[in-house]
């Protein structure tokens, strides 16, 4: 399954930038591109891993629970 390489912004707008068949390489994309970036502009840039781009847009669109560390 490949690595999709992809701009988040703030209001959850996607923007698809690459696709890489290895992690390693997805990885190195994904520093560069955060080195690359203006501390002023918004979004992070995210790699996902999915078998297809519909897969991959979906998993990124939900958002995710609070991490709890820890117990009440």
């Amino acid at each position: 399954m490949p690595y999709f390489v992809y701009k988040v912004s703030p209001n959850l707008q996607l923007t698809y930038l690459d696709t890489k068949e290895r992690y390693q390489e997805a990885r190195t994309l994904v520093r560069e591109l955060r080195a690359q970036a203006s501390p002023d502009e918004p979004g992070e840039f995210r790699l996902i891993f999915a078998h297809q781009q519909g897969e991959a847009e979906k998993l990124l669109s939900t958002p995710r629970d609070e991490r709890v560390i820890g117990e009440d």
